[in-house]
């Protein structure tokens, strides 16, 4: 593990840690830390894309989650951890890509939690997957709560299995007397969508005219912004040994199509596959392209398609009742993050795309923004 040296704020508050900084997650709950004025250490790795946090003061350290001792050396000195990092798929994988997820996401957190533990660096905000909290089997649309356990009597993704399995990680460190939480995410739409996430890309495609079809279904998304204030009412208020489902709007397919119809300007796709078809195709090219073209994005492959057909809500009751958790709405992290990938990725390309009516920050309205637009932005980036 090395140290980069950068300008840090002046505090005698010791740092917070943030592991997976630069994800899409990460980058929202670094730059959040940081305009509450709190001094933030950094986990990262070289060979990642860390373009997240150019220009931000915390303090960046290197090493990898699955090294002991480099992650008890970069946790050394802080006080309160978001483990945030994990490698994310909806693919099956080969066997090394399966051991991956398991390394990086099971080995990783179980590195964390100890050396935070051996240390004494207070309490630690593991982030969850919606996709590991249970179902009822018997009717999947009905909402899930932090009660019901993960169904693995059914095929499920290999990262799926590995959040379940952070969670165990979490739940043995709890039972030692370790103070840990659980922030459950859900598909997160929003802003500082550097690597990009795969509905920032399918945003981007949407608007450049590169998508041409769609599966319907449905699944609950959380806008970033409040993602991240589930993670810090986690560390505020949350109760040790608890997880907490953070989410802001159940939204189908189509939902999300006619959003980015309105901020992109460019028509929606008529074309709808059935679920069942697309299932069936998705199993074929997601097979040869893992194993021969592993690089390749897949958009909907067989994992996702599953995921949209079963069509699950949650239930935010304890968060709400527990935390005072109020989510925003998907509408607005629409917005923001076609606004991120338009002015700071500058990743749209179709010079018939509408401008953005705010800027790659969320706060500013862009000076040509439509006249007509029924989308009213507040000074703070809100929406009305």
């Amino acid at each position: 593990m090395t140290s980069e040296p950068n300008r840090i704020r002046h505090s005698d508050e010791p740092p917070v840690f943030v592991t997976g900084a630069a994800g899409h997650v990460g980058a929202n709950l670094v730059r959040r830390l940081c305009a509450d004025g709190v001094r933030v250490r950094v986990l990262l790795r070289h060979e990642d894309n860390n373009q997240g946090l150019e220009g931000l003061e915390v303090e960046r350290v290197f090493g990898d989650l699955r090294d002991l001792d480099a992650t008890r050396s970069a946790i050394k000195g802080c006080r309160g951890v978001y483990h945030v990092a994990a490698k994310i798929s909806t693919i099956d994988g080969n066997r090394a890509h399966k051991h991956e997820i398991f390394e990086c996401n099971v080995l990783g957190t179980r590195n964390v939690l100890r050396a935070a533990r051996e240390i004494d660096a207070g309490r630690v905000v593991v982030t969850g997957s919606f996709s590991a909290v249970g179902y009822d089997p018997d009717n999947p649309s009905a909402p899930s709560n932090e009660t019901m356990s993960f169904y693995p009597m059914e095929r499920t993704m290999p990262y799926e299995r590995s959040k379940s399995l952070v969670e165990s990680e979490c739940w043995h460190a709890a039972a030692k007397g370790q103070d840990v939480i659980v922030a459950t995410c859900c598909a997160v739409v929003g802003g500082a969508d550097f690597f990009p996430s795969r509905l920032g890309r399918t945003l981007c495609d949407y608007t450049d005219g590169k998508l041409h079809a769609y599966v319907d279904g449905g699944f609950e998304f959380v806008a970033a912004r409040d993602i991240v204030a589930g993670h810090l009412l986690c560390m505020q208020h949350g109760r040790s040994g608890e997880k907490y489902i953070f989410s802001t709007e159940y939204k189908t397919i189509s939902d999300l199509l006619d959003l980015y119809e309105e901020v992109s300007g460019r028509r929606r796709p008529r074309r709808r596959i059935p679920a069942n078809l697309m299932y069936v195709f998705s199993e074929a090219a997601s097979f040869y392209l893992s194993r021969f073209h592993p690089d390749f994005p897949q958009r909907f492959t067989p994992g996702a398609i599953r995921l949209l057909k079963k069509r699950r809500h949650a239930n935010l009751d304890k968060a709400k009742r527990e935390l005072g958790y109020q989510p925003t709405t998907i509408r607005e992290a629409v917005h923001e993050a076609y606004a991120f990938h338009y002015h700071e990725r500058k990743a749209i390309t179709n010079p018939r795309a509408k401008k953005p009516l705010l800027r790659a920050n969320g706060k500013a309205r862009a000076e040509n923004a439509a006249p007509d637009s029924h989308l009213h932005m507040t000074a703070d980036g809100g929406a009305s």
